[in-house]
Order: structure tokens, then C-alpha cells, then sequence
């Protein structure tokens, strides 16, 4: 039967692609200026040919991914710190002004990005922050002033206190046990101890000795989302031998030993705007599995690191002094929307419905035309993506970048708000990011069965991750481990 369902929606895919192409060859034979209509009809005989070709591969391909094993998240979980762990303005200030580590110039520049930066005061730091130099350097045996640094032991704190708490939280309310997980992902892009952090829950969590474990680093905002996709392709790869497999995926970083103690103010913005956060999800291919939250539907991942520009947007370097950090350039917001612009165009035929899809298929042959026809490129129409999904997780990269995407995405501020309101109350908290606006939707009770939601994310090198779910049930808002419980009925705020 299943078998049968996923060829019929191959078959409907091909109508629909095909009939989209048409329409729009129509459409432009009917309205396009007489240059371009008898440009066409020379080259109707070529055009004709390389459509049929690429719907003919398009169709092999949509065959191929329909025939696939169904993926399933069966659950995730949020790290939510404890309460006196909140990274208020106040505490930031006395903060930087206690290491007497930057100048007035640069207090005065973070003060003005903070303030900025669409973050609120109940954000979370590494512990570092909360703590004496004295007891958070303990092989000193005296304070030296102005030393505020943090060291190994602040770094594995800060990534075991999050992936201990997410993790035992995804396995009680799943009744899993440890012995039931056969991959461990682990991402975490600038934190990577020896033994590895997934051997370090091997250690504490006793998995089987047969585990598969995966370590990811460098891979930005958007790992956590790719690590999801890594995670469909294990468990997928088991479909001939029809062996059920479970994924955990945890999704941290550990900025503890990433603070930048330093006046490059490229590198200072990172001060600002990324806080503690982490999240663990199970990725599964039990067909049988009744309490799975979503489907995964589809999945893209581009890389736009072959252009120079793209690649340098955020980079990890060292500053005149030597002082480590990670410089955000001035053109990352740019490189954002060229990569989202890009990422879109190959997303688009695989999530649109018809009637967008024909108009969206009908500007892209148009622009094509003009360009070839030396008339100047034609404008993109940029599709309704509100017609293919009920609920959209924006990045939650930093104020200016969801600005972004809403401008190039034409997007609501409705449409946004789960972004804006996750950077308000838990800052750009990488890899995890994508997992607290998922909370976000379900401590309102958003999502129903059937709904269609679409993760976006952004990581460094350029790449663009998006995942695409339909919900298996409805959410649950008295979830009593969704980090929003406690302060869900203050959201939406007002200003931003």
C-alpha cells in the first residue's frame, strides 16, 4: 500500500512540473513581446527537447526519493539553564567592565549592538561569566587582575550541563533507554575536546558497544539542522535490510572559550548576540512508531563557499594582538540573502504548489529570455512560500538577518515572529536555535496534525539547511520541558 501511495505521488509531481512548464512556455508565447515570442518559436524544437529532458531526470529523481524509508522525529528536547545563569544587560556590563579587558570605545560599541541586537535580559551565559577568576582558574594561586578567561574545564562544564540536561529529558518522555540508540550525533562547532564529546556520552549514558558515532565541528547556525538530514541518510540506509534504527542528535556549542577579549569590533559583535543553548532530538525509521512529533518530508542542503565572499562572512581568526574570535563581516547579511536567493530556487520545485509554482517557473524562463535576448534580466516573482507551509522557523542568526530574510522572502511579520521572539528570550544560541523556535510553536499549541513546517538555518562556509516536517499530532503546550512554559503568556511582545 505504501508502495503504491508513493508512486502515485510521483506520478503527480510529474503532472504537476510538467504542466507547470507548459503553462509557462504558454503564458510567454501569449504575453512575451514579439522579439521574445519569436526568439521561442526558432528555438521551440531545442527548448522542447532539453524541458523533456529535464523533466524526464527531474521525474527519475522525484521516482527515486518517493520510494525512500520514511524518516521520523520522534521527539527533541531544550536545554533550558538555570535561573541564575541570565545574561541580563546589567551582568554583560559589570561583566566587561570587571576584565578590564577592552576599551571605552569598545564597551561603548557592544553597549550600542546589544542594545540593538533584539535580545532580551533573560538570555543565558557560560558559567564562566558568574564566576571569581580565582575559582575559574584553579591552577593560580593568586588572582591576577583583569584575568577573566575561561579554561577547559568552563568549556566541558558548559557542554555537559547542556547535553546532560537535554538528553535526559528526550529519553524520559520517549521511554527510551540508552541501549535502544544505535547513531550518536554530536555537532558543536567551535568545542571539540579528546576524548569527543560523543564519547563522552557514551561514558556517561553506558550505549552499546556497536554505537555509531559521528563528531561535527566548523559547520555554524546550520549544523544542527544538517545534523538532522546526516542522521534521515543513516537511518534511511537501512531500508534494505529493513532494520529499525534510532538517531540521537545533539545539537550544542560551548562559547565559554570563544569569547573575544579584543577591540576588533568584527569580532566583538559575537560578544553580543550568541548565548548558551542546546537541544538533543531522536531521528528514527520505525514505521511503527505511534509517538513520533513529525515527519521528515524533505531536506536541502548548498554550500556557497566557492565564492570568496561568501566563504570570509564569518570566519575564525586571530585579531593584531593575537586574540582569537570569529570576524562577522560587513557583507554577511548580503551573502545571507544570495545564498537564501540560490538555496530557494533549488528548494522551490520541490514544495510549491501548482499555482505558484507555474508563476515562479514562468519569471524564471522569462528572466532567462531577456538575459539571452541581451533585453536585460527580467525580475524573479518570489513565490508565496505561506501556500506550502503552515509555519516557518526563520534563522534566528541576529535582528538584522531575519530583517533580511523577511524582506527577500516577502514574509509576514507573523511569519517571523517565532524568530524574533526565540532571539528575544534566548539570543543566537548556533546549532540549537532552530529547535527553541519548534518549542516556540508548540508552547502556543500552533501546530496540528497535518501542518507543514519549514526549518531554515544558516551556518559558516556559506550553507544553507532547510528541513521540511508535517506534524504526526498536535502539539502539546503543557509540555513540562518546553523552555517557553514559564514565560510563553508575555510572547508575543509588542516592540521588538
Amino acid at each position: 500500500m505504501r508502495s503504491a501511495a508513493n508512486t502515485l505521488t510521483t506520478h503527480v509531481k510529474f503532472v504537476q512540473v510538467s504542466f507547470a512548464s507548459l503553462l509557462a512556455l504558454t503564458l510567454l508565447l501569449i504575453h512575451g513581446t514579439p522579439f521574445i515570442t519569436n526568439f521561442i518559436l526558432h528555438h521551440l524544437t531545442l527548448s522542447l527537447s532539453l524541458s523533456l529532458a529535464y523533466i524526464s531526470l527531474l521525474s527519475l529523481l522525484l521516482r527515486r526519493s518517493s520510494s525512500r524509508r520514511r524518516v521520523y522525529l520522534l521527539d527533541y528536547s531544550c536545554f533550558k539553564p538555570a535561573f541564575d545563569r541570565k545574561l541580563s544587560f546589567e551582568v554583560c556590563e559589570y561583566f566587561v567592565r570587571r576584565t578590564r579587558r577592552f576599551s571605552l570605545k569598545s564597551e561603548e560599541f557592544m553597549r550600542g549592538i546589544y542594545r540593538k541586537s533584539g535580545l532580551g535580559d533573560e538570555t543565558y551565559g557560560p558559567p564562566f561569566i558568574f564566576e571569581s577568576s580565582s575559582s575559574n582558574h584553579k591552577e593560580e594561586e593568586e588572582e591576577e587582575e583583569g584575568e577573566e578567561d575561561a579554561y577547559l574545564h568552563s568549556a566541558l562544564q558548559e557542554a555537559q550541563e547542556g547535553m546532560f540536561s537535554s538528553i535526559d529529558s528526550l529519553l524520559s518522555k520517549t521511554h527510551m533507554s540508552p541501549h535502544e540508540i544505535d547513531i550518536v550525533i554530536v555537532t558543536c562547532g567551535m568545542f571539540n575536546p579528546i576524548p569527543s564529546l560523543t564519547s563522552i556520552l557514551v561514558n556517561k549514558y553506558k550505549f552499546k558497544h556497536d554505537v555509531k558515532t559521528y563528531n561535527l565541528s566548523g559547520m555554524g547556525c546550520s549544523s544542527g539542522a544538517m545534523s538532522i538530514d546526516l542522521a534521515a541518510n543513516i537511518v534511511r540506509s537501512s531500508s534494505t535490510t529493513n532494520k529499525t534504527l534510532n538517531a540521537l542528535v545533539v545539537a550544542t556549542e560551548s562559547i565559554s572559550q570563544n569569547w573575544y577579549f579584543g577591540d576588533d569590533r568584527s569580532m566583538l559583535v559575537t560578544n553580543c548576540i550568541f548565548r548558551v543553548g542546546c537541544a538533543a532530538a531522536i531521528v528514527t525509521n520505525n514505521n511503527d512508531s505511534t509517538m513520533a512529533k513529525m515527519e521528515l518530508l524533505t531536506a536541502l542542503r548548498t554550500h556557497h563557499g566557492a565564492d570568496d565572499a561568501s566563504y570570509e562572512a564569518a570566519l575564525q581568526r586571530e585579531d593584531g594582538f593575537g586574540n582569537p574570535g570569529v570576524a562577522l563581516t560587513k557583507d554577511l547579511i548580503r551573502v545571507a540573502a544570495q545564498g537564501l536567493k540560490e538555496h530557494v530556487r533549488l528548494l522551490a520545485p520541490r514544495v510549491l504548489p501548482l499555482s505558484q509554482l507555474v508563476w515562479y517557473v514562468y519569471s524564471v524562463v522569462a528572466a532567462r529570455l531577456t538575459m539571452t535576448t541581451g533585453a536585460g534580466g527580467g525580475k524573479l516573482v518570489v513565490p508565496d512560500f505561506s501556500t506550502a507551509f503552515e509555519h516557518m522557523c526563520v534563522h534566528t542568526g541576529g535582528k538584522a538577518v531575519i530583517e533580511q530574510v523577511g524582506r527577500v522572502m516577502r514574509l509576514s511579520e507573523e511569519a517571523t515572529e517565532p524568530a524574533r521572539m526565540s532571539l528575544h528570550r534566548f539570543g543566537n544560541t548556533s546549532s540549537s536555535l532552530v529547535f527553541y523556535e519548534l518549542a516556540y510553536f508548540e508552547a502556543k499549541g500552533r501546530v496540528k496534525k497535518g501542518d507543514r513546517v519549514w526549518v531554515l538555518a544558516f551556518g559558516t562556509g556559506f550553507k544553507v539547511c532547510s528541513l521540511v516536517f508535517r506534524a504526526l499530532r498536535d502539539s502539546q503546550p503543557d509540555e513540562i520541558d518546553n523552555p517557553w512554559r514559564d514565560c510563553i503568556h508575555r510572547y508575543p511582545l509588542k516592540a521588538w
